[in-house]
């Protein structure tokens, strides 16, 4: 197998000096300090795990002889689709929001895991299993938007309205640009559907903060305004510095039931 990147794992992460730990870990508290005074800052800190959970979490991820990762399969259709037999979560975004390159982030502890990562964007044509153990599984949707296949709609529609296991959507953002009018679709479908989902920040190592903090600020709005099913608190990542990619674990194992309790830090 591939060895780890760096800051993969929290050991790496506990090495650094505490404000980059911090920045690493809880990438959006990073953020507060550029706040107007006197911003509400609630939306912030909704799910705010201590290191404790953070590592059973992070267990999870990593694969071992008696605990296996393994890609199980793909569908293109909801008959092709294995068994819904452990609670799920699935990942959604744009085509080239960076979807799989966060996947392989949160596997990249069991190096053997194949996440294929397209280099032709809205290339994932089909909904991608992978099973964690006898804990829950992790489904790569197809992406929408720029060229993105024909049945889309359907398989994703599908998916969200008969997949009776699932526990929570990932929806991705591209933290450069925020939210899309094709984003705005993908929410729609959620709501109409009443969804539990979650809104994810991806590529935040390629925004300045200025860019940074006017996306949160606009999407936490939005959300706030314009959502029932979303959960309030913004998830940041970088697949790149892993900044975000630890407390994402953690609020994957949270929901899908295998953190009973999340100890507030």
């Amino acid at each position: 197998g591939r060895a780890s990147p760096p800051l993969a794992a929290l050991s790496q992460v506990l090495r650094l000096e505490q404000s980059r730990r911090t920045g690493i870990v809880f990438p959006l508290q990073k953020l507060e300090r550029y706040l107007a005074p006197g911003t509400d800052t609630a939306r912030f800190r909704l799910f705010q795990p201590g290191l404790a959970a953070l590592q059973r979490a992070e267990a999870l991820f990593r694969s071992d002889r008696g605990h296996r990762i393994d890609y199980v399969s793909s569908a293109v259709r909801m008959d092709h689709a294995p068994p819904p037999a452990l609670p799920e979560v699935c990942f959604i975004g744009r085509s080239n929001v960076g979807k799989s390159s966060l996947i392989r982030a949160l596997f990249s502890l069991a190096p053997e895991v194949e996440v294929r990562v397209s280099k032709t964007p809205g290339h994932t044509k089909k909904m991608n299993f992978f099973k964690v153990g006898k804990y829950f599984t992790l489904v790569d949707m197809p992406g929408y938007g720029y060229r993105a296949p024909q049945d889309f709609v359907e398989m994703v529609e599908a998916y969200l309205q008969e997949r009776r296991n699932l526990k929570r959507t990932f929806l991705l953002v591209d933290g450069v640009v925020g939210l899309q009018k094709t984003d705005n679709i993908a929410v729609e479908m959620l709501e109409e559907f009443g969804i539990p989902y979650v809104m994810v920040l991806t590529k935040i190592d390629r925004a300045s903060r200025g860019v940074l903090l006017k996306n949160v600020l606009e999407i936490q709005e939005f959300v706030k305004e314009n959502t029932q099913g979303c959960f309030p608190q913004l998830f940041l990542v970088s697949s790149v510095e892993f900044s975000g990619v630890h407390l994402l674990r953690c609020f994957v194992a949270h929901v899908t039931g295998n953190l009973p309790t999340v100890e507030a830090s």
